[in-house]
């Protein structure tokens, strides 16, 4: 147990070498080596109640919350789960993300994968920073349910560039909470280098997008294939027909003959 909580304690916020100011890195290490690792931008959209000028209508206003650049952070790793805890502004915030691996069945037989399993987002709406004047402040949290996303092999990392919604259903009367994720790239399990990531696996609107902008490039390198083609074709058949004796089509021609 002592092992293990050490084991927990080995881990770096590495969020000063992204170039982009709102991108975070976590490293979680476990013996000397580095077995989860998550780089994203992320941000919260929060509704919360104020009340009306005639202080008796509640009127609902929406708390933009980013991930700060010098959270804290703790994590774990495990055979087949792994979590990883990101706290800031003195705890008023915490995301906490637990992975698991598992496996199916498929045509091609059985498959190892794994996925994000589950989000938990507390907030204080009686921190001053987001929050003006909500009503009833207090600490809140915002829970996925039923959640299987970021699917991946085992053995790779899971990369998405392009933005992604989460939805979140807090204990604030059942509000919609909006996590916004952007440039991720996580892998929790199966690290074999150490602060290396195993081989990509695109989400499915990356791999979109790279088809959109491979496909015209592919298109017009069929189309000038094409050209060429015809070209040969018709270069061929202009030099066979020019060595054949020419048959007159004027009758007139004819009278020499015999």
């Amino acid at each position: 147990a002592v092992a293990r909580l050490v084991a927990e304690q080995e881990v770096e916020n590495l969020s000063g070498l992204s170039p982009n100011p709102e991108k975070d890195i976590f490293v979680v290490r476990e013996n000397r080596t580095t077995c989860l690792m998550a780089e994203f931008a992320a941000k919260f959209i929060v509704p919360y109640d104020v009340w009306a000028s005639n202080y008796v209508d509640l009127l609902t206003e929406q708390a933009n919350i980013p991930l700060a650049r010098g959270a804290e952070m703790k994590g774990k790793c495990g055979t087949n789960e792994s979590e990883l805890e990101i706290s800031w502004l003195d705890q008023a915030y915490t995301l906490k993300l637990s992975f698991l691996k598992e496996g199916r069945n498929t045509s091609r037989g059985p498959e190892a994968f794994w996925r994000l399993s589950r989000i938990q987002f507390t907030y204080d709406t009686s921190e001053r920073t987001y929050f003006k004047d909500a009503v009833s402040p207090g600490k809140h949290a915002a829970i996925s349910h039923g959640l299987s996303a970021l699917v991946t092999p085992a053995g790779k990392s899971y990369e998405c560039q392009a933005q992604q919604t989460i939805s979140l259903i807090s204990t604030d009367h059942q509000k919609s909470v909006q996590l916004l994720l952007s440039e991720v790239r996580i892998q929790p399990f199966d690290i074999t280098a150490d602060f290396v990531f195993g081989e990509e696996h695109k989400c499915p609107v990356d791999q979109r997008e790279q088809l959109e902008e491979t496909l015209p490039l592919i298109l017009g390198l069929i189309l000038g294939l094409v050209i060429v083609i015809t070209l040969c074709i018709y270069h061929i058949h202009h030099k066979l027909t020019a060595n054949q004796v020419q048959i007159p089509r004027d009758r007139s021609q004819y009278k020499h003959m015999g």
